[in-house]
């Protein structure tokens, strides 16, 4: 695959000046250092030949690919907007477009890389791309049904297609299966007719006062009447609430995993009731305590038994008691598979827990892998304290509340509710994977011992496992 990138390269430099093409050489160096393409998991590929002698050091990797939830108006996961991390988007801004192209190759061909298609199911991924890529091969490596490009323009004229040209290559793009999105900030009069062939248009709401925002997505509804509206950049449940007035179909920014005043929240009654048996699972009751307090929940006794005889599971012999069924099990899996029921008990909070729940299974899943090589009970608490990291915003209640419930053993009390301990740093990193800012990163990895990019890649393996478990 880098193969096939270095030999696109090597015909798009070429007839370029020496000065301009060694410079551009060294940037794709370091973006091979900084982004190699690989399989999740797999090791890295080996170094492309030099042909060129190095005229800098490597720089420290900071990281590659991360991801933003998108959600419809039902507060649910509806896809994601994959990017850069944000260190590598400041750095490239200023590049021309051939170098932005490699970017955004890169950038299709890690997703094309962890079969996306097969892990998004019915959800779409976001990727912002320049106007002159649509044409560019490695798009089509995309499942078409999972795929949305939001075409950005890039300031630089040198190699801006025609207008006529781009309307061919969207309509192409949408004839074969593709959605496309168009940003609002970029639709001058050149581009009004860009409209008619747009699936999505794209807001920064956060950046506009409420009046002018709605006047201004009056005016792109009128334009373009069938396309959705995506509003981006919303730091607040208050935020979500004027755009979703506003009739926008699509919503991305911080106030998924915003916290909230929940003080006088409680825990609905199927909360409370798994959460008496999540403690008394702490708190080393004894077998026959526990049996007794599934027993007091039909319901919950029933998905138990199903659950240990299911091929996921995949015992040889069928287990017919709940005895049996903790004892095959063991406490630490059946603290996780109680967990997972407790996040989804009551049904009358905010469907937006559904989105932090996927977060909170990034993050427990990252931790477990980054605790590779460490016992597996260290593992296990690892995998809690990233579950456990956003019970407060997927309850609904305050956090200090949410784990007196649970009662969890004390240093992953200390690590989530006060970030102390030895697990607080690791959880701290999985957050900074998902903030994507290039520095927060660097530090937190330093303070575990581990390199940036295996966090990153580690990251990406996280999201694939929890896309699967959501499947």
């Amino acid at each position: 695959m880098l193969s096939r990138i270095l030999s696109a390269l090597k015909g798009a430099f070429s007839g370029r000046d020496e000065g301009r093409e060694a410079a551009d050489r060294k940037h794709f160096d370091e973006l091979n250092r900084q982004a190699p393409i690989r399989n999740p998991g797999t090791p890295a590929a080996p170094a492309p030949v030099q042909t060129r002698p190095a005229t800098a050091p490597a720089p420290e990797i900071d990281g590659f690919l991360c991801r933003e939830s998108v959600l419809g108006r039902d507060q649910r996961v509806a896809g994601y907007q994959f990017m850069l991390h944000e260190g590598t988007r400041n750095r490239i801004r200023a590049r021309g477009r051939r170098i932005q192209h490699v970017y955004a190759e890169v950038l299709a061909r890690n997703l094309a890389n962890a079969d996306i298609g097969r892990l998004l199911g019915h959800r779409t991924a976001f990727l912002d791309v320049p106007d002159s890529f649509l044409d560019h091969a490695s798009i089509l490596d995309l499942p078409p049904r999972n795929t949305a490009l939001v075409v950005t323009a890039i300031p630089e004229e040198d190699g801006a297609p025609a207008l006529v040209d781009l309307l061919a290559s969207t309509r192409s793009l949408r004839k074969a299966g593709y959605r496309i999105g168009l940003r609002a900030e970029q639709l001058d009069d050149d581009r009004a007719a860009l409209l008619a062939e747009c699936d999505y248009i794209v807001v920064q709401a956060a950046a506009s006062e409420p009046e002018q925002l709605k006047q201004s997505v009056h005016r792109l509804r009128k334009a373009a009447s069938k396309a959705e509206l995506v509003a981006r950049n919303l730091p607040s449940q208050d935020d979500f609430q004027l755009c979703h007035t506003l009739g926008a179909a699509l919503f991305q920014g911080p106030f998924v995993t915003s916290r909230q005043d929940w003080h006088g929240n409680r825990l609905g009654p199927n909360t409370a009731r798994l959460a008496q048996l999540i403690s008394g699972l702490r708190g080393n009751a004894d077998t026959r305590e526990l049996v007794n307090l599934l027993k007091q929940d039909a319901a919950l006794s029933l998905r138990l038994m199903r659950y240990i005889n299911s091929a996921a599971v995949g015992l040889a012999k069928e287990i017919t008691s709940i005895e049996g069924a903790i004892l095959q099990l063991g406490r630490e899996k059946l603290y996780r598979w109680l967990m997972l029921l407790l996040y989804g008990a009551d049904k009358g909070g905010s469907p937006r827990a559904a989105a932090a729940l996927e977060n909170a299974l990034v993050r427990a899943r990252l931790m477990e892998l980054l605790g590779e090589g460490r016992p597996p009970a260290q593992r296990d608490a690892l995998y809690l304290v990233g579950l456990l990291s956003l019970v407060d915003v997927i309850l609904e209640v305050p956090m200090a509340e949410a784990i007196a419930s649970l009662s969890p053993a004390p240093e992953i009390e200390a690590a989530v509710l006060r970030d102390e301990g030895p697990m607080a740093d690791l959880l701290q990193l999985a957050i900074a994977c998902e903030n994507g800012d290039p520095e927060t990163l660097r530090s937190a990895a330093e303070r575990c011992g581990i390199g940036p990019d295996t966090a990153t890649r580690r990251h990406l393996d996280a999201f694939s496992w929890a896309l699967e478990v959501n499947a």
